[in-house]
C-alpha cells in the first residue's frame, strides 16, 4: 500500500456561510476516493458556531465549577450549554456532549478565534461532513471521504493529538476480527480506529499554530464506504469502566 498526503494551500480565513467544498475544489484537484480531512475550526466558522463570552449569562452551577477549575464562569456556561453530562468538574471540565462525544470543555475552542468569542464544534459533525462530501461530488464528480477533526488530550498520556469528530464516506473502524495473524491464529479482538489514525496524521501537517492549512488530502488509501458514522467509535456505556469510575467519584 502506498499513500500520499498534502495540505491544501491558500485557504482563506473562513466566514459564516462560506462553502467549504467550493473553496477546497478551487484549490486542489481531487481524485476518486481521496480522503479530505478538515479542521473543525473552519467548519464551525462556516456554520457560524461562534458565541461571544460577553453575551453569556452564567448560572450558579457554572460559577461554582469556575471557582474549582479557574475558568471564566461564562466559558463554563458555554460548555454546559453544549453538554448532556458533566463527568469531571476539576482540574478540568470533562463532559459528554450532545452528540455523545466525551471531551474536555465540549470541544469549545479559543485559539484562532477573534476577539472575546469562543468557537463551538459543529452541531452535527457527521451531517457537516456529509454536506461537504456531497458538495465536493457535485463540484468535481469524485466520490471522496470527509473527516472533520479536532485535537484531544489522552487519558494516561501527555500531549494532544488529532481526533475525528465527524465523518462521511468512510467507516470509523476497520474490523480485523476473524482474520489470521502471521502464525495462523484467529484474531478475536482487533478493532482499528482508522479515522482517528488519519486525523492524527493530518494534524501533523496542519499544525496547531498560525500555519493556515486546515485541510489535508490523502490519496491512495482505498477506504470509501457510505455506512460510517462517528458514533461507532463511542464505547457503549455498559462497557465504559472509566465513565463509571468518574460517576462514582461525584456520587
Amino acid at each position: 500500500m502506498k499513500a500520499t498526503a498534502f495540505t491544501v494551500e491558500k485557504i482563506p480565513l473562513i466566514k459564516p456561510g462560506d462553502n467549504i467544498g467550493k473553496i477546497i475544489s478551487e484549490r486542489t484537484k481531487l481524485e476518486e476516493h481521496d480522503i479530505v480531512i478538515i479542521s473543525s475550526t473552519v467548519v464551525s466558522k462556516s456554520e457560524n458556531r461562534m458565541r461571544s463570552i460577553n453575551n453569556i449569562c452564567a448560572t450558579e452551577k457554572a460559577k461554582n465549577i469556575a471557582l474549582k477549575n479557574g475558568n471564566e464562569p461564562e466559558f463554563v456556561q458555554a460548555v454546559l450549554d453544549e453538554s448532556i453530562e458533566v463527568l469531571l468538574e476539576y482540574p478540568f471540565l470533562l463532559v459528554c456532549t450532545k452528540n455523545g462525544s466525551v471531551c474536555v470543555n465540549a470541544g469549545i475552542d479559543r485559539s484562532n478565534v477573534e476577539g472575546s468569542n469562543v468557537l463551538l464544534l459543529p452541531e452535527n459533525p457527521d451531517e457537516s461532513a456529509r454536506k461537504i462530501k456531497d458538495g465536493l461530488f457535485n463540484l468535481t464528480g469524485k466520490k471522496v471521504s470527509v473527516i472533520i477533526t479536532d485535537t484531544n488530550g489522552r487519558a494516561f498520556r501527555i500531549g494532544q493529538t488529532g481526533a475525528a469528530v465527524g465523518i462521511a464516506g468512510i467507516k470509523a473502524m476497520r474490523d480485523w476480527r476473524g482474520t489470521c495473524d502471521l502464525f495462523g491464529r484467529i484474531l478475536e479482538v482487533k478493532n482499528e480506529g482508522v479515522v482517528d489514525e488519519l486525523a492524527c496524521f493530518a494534524n501533523l501537517l496542519m499544525g496547531e499554530g498560525d500555519g493556515g492549512t486546515p485541510v489535508v488530502v490523502i490519496h491512495g488509501l482505498e477506504m470509501y464506504d457510505e455506512s460510517g458514522v462517528i458514533s461507532d467509535l463511542f464505547r457503549p456505556e455498559n462497557e465504559d469502566v472509566i465513565r463509571k469510575a468518574l460517576r462514582s467519584l461525584s456520587a
